[in-house]
């Protein structure tokens, strides 16, 4: 009997997360010998030790913290740029906007490309170009050559976000998989926190392009890295090696199988894998759930982009100085990705027994309300300090529960997408990343004009409004998402 086009799987955790559409697997006459894997198999990306696994995680989380504080790191260095290139501040804003935009544009590619080649080429390829972009933004003679290097870069910087999910859904099971995608997920977060902290003391020492300059170097260290230590975990390009080797050992070609093969052109194949995205994003809980996620990006990068004018010139703080209060944000995202991320699994796991052991995706969103508080919260605490110009260190904390309620939101979505659309959560988490930077790109050029007409403290409090507003979004979802998507589901 044929195959369905979308043969179900018995293990689709063990299934890649963008997975082709599978060849004859025995079904039907294909009488050749199945290649697989076998218990206690070291190729096996989920049974190798719990070293080997972190070092992959933290060879590809910096490089997803690389390329986010990229996009933040000049920001001291505005109005230097400005008068550098001779433009005016908005458009040195651009270069953000740019590179933002594309970091949602590569993954709908990327993601893809590591189903097709493998991840670990994918990402030597990618973060090597980026390293290389670096030099001529260092070299810019003028703001459009700037402008034309950060996109370019912000495309292929944003291998480590296109790929980290599936990279650690590879390596690691549902039970524990919170927790360990929480340190992963430091890396877009941290790293547009910790860019201005870095590029305050270049800026400020240094000069502009030394920002370019620096990231050069710590680029090709960790580029370095990932040939050295970095190791495949896509299953198919495994068994895939595997079956290569076997025929040639024994001569024997066209010997053997492997379950998921696909023998479709390339073309054909990444077609369909490049139309999934648009047709998951228009499911409800990825729309606004991505919208959510958009919500924070845009306003975060609203923050992060007037930061500078808002403390150097109410409050006369030096671009250092103006740096060092991302630690904000920063120390939150710590706070909850140490004490708040690993109780996403402990309440999955329960939530999971009381249901007679059978889990669902919506068990992932409890502990997202904690983000759907502290979120507007934190915003309307920080837009009226700074509106009254009170003591810095009130408008500050603020920003800290802000971090906190930032990583639960976009932690305990991502492993929503994953759970709900399992083999095509990468379709899913590419779609949301599109949406979110094109977004966050884009908000940051409005801000400041914004922010003149309104002030700071109704203009910060547009964003926090909104996010009152999609607040319940999770606790929705909790209740009805299965409902919601039975009643949505499409053909992927």
């Amino acid at each position: 009997m044929a195959q369905d086009d979308h043969p179900t799987h018995s293990a689709n955790e063990r299934q890649p997360l963008l997975n082709h559409q599978a060849t004859d697997s025995g079904e039907g006459g294909d009488s050749r010998d199945l290649v697989s894997f076998h218990d206690g198999d070291g190729e096996n990306p989920r049974q190798w030790s719990i070293h080997k696994k972190m070092v992959n995680v933290f060879i590809i989380a910096l490089m997803s913290i690389l390329s986010p504080l990229a996009s933040s790191m000049f920001t001291p260095g505005i109005e230097q740029i400005a008068h550098s290139l001779a433009t005016n501040k908005e458009t040195v804003i651009g270069c953000t906007t740019g590179f933002v935009i594309m970091l949602g544009i590569g993954p709908l590619f990327l993601a893809p490309l590591s189903e097709t080649f493998g991840r670990r080429v994918v990402y030597l390829v990618c973060f090597s170009v980026f390293t290389l972009l670096q030099i001529p933004s260092a070299l810019s003679p003028n703001i459009e050559t700037l402008i034309a290097m950060r996109t370019l870069s912000g495309f292929f910087g944003a291998v480590g976000i296109a790929n980290g999910g599936g990279t650690i859904s590879d390596m690691f099971e549902p039970k524990e998989r919170a927790s360990i995608f929480g340190w992963y997920l430091l890396g877009p977060l941290l790293g547009p926190t910790l860019g201005p902290l870095f590029g305050g003391v270049i800026v400020q020492r240094l000069g502009w392009r030394w920002i370019f300059w620096v990231l050069t170097i710590i680029c090709a260290v960790n580029t370095a890295a990932g040939f050295f230590f970095l190791h495949e975990t896509y299953t198919p390009v495994l068994l895939q090696w595997r079956k290569q080797k076997l025929e040639k050992d024994e001569h024997a070609p066209n010997k053997y199988r492997f379950e998921g093969e696909d023998d479709r052109p390339l073309r054909t194949k990444l077609i369909h894998s490049l139309g999934r995205p648009p047709r998951i994003l228009l499911q409800p809980i990825v729309l606004i759930m991505s919208t959510y996620q958009a919500l924070i990006f845009g306003t975060t990068y609203s923050i992060y982009t007037n930061m500078q004018p808002i403390y150097q010139d109410d409050y006369g703080f030096s671009t250092e100085q103006v740096g060092l209060l991302y630690l904000g944000p920063g120390l939150g995202f710590l706070f909850a990705v140490w004490f708040l991320v690993p109780r996403i699994d402990t309440v999955y796991n329960r939530l999971t027994k009381n249901n007679g052991g059978k889990s669902k995706p919506e068990f992932r969103l409890p502990l997202a309300n904690i983000g759907s508080v502290l979120i507007p919260g934190s915003l309307f605490w920080f837009a009226w300090t700074v509106e009254y110009h009170a003591h810095w260190l009130a408008s500050i904390a603020a920003t800290f529960f802000y971090g906190v309620g930032q990583v639960m939101i976009l932690n305990t979505t991502q492993n929503y997408y994953i759970d709900s659309f399992e083999q095509y959560a990468a379709s899913a988490i590419a779609a949301g990343a599109l949406f979110r930077s094109l977004f966050g790109g884009a908000v940051p050029l409005i801000a400041p004009l914004m922010f003149e007409k309104l002030g700071y403290g109704w203009g910060i409090s547009v964003f926090a409004f909104i996010s009152v507003a999609i607040a319940p979004a999770p606790l929705v979802f909790f209740y009805y998402g299965g409902k919601i998507r039975e009643r949505f589901a499409v053909e992927l």
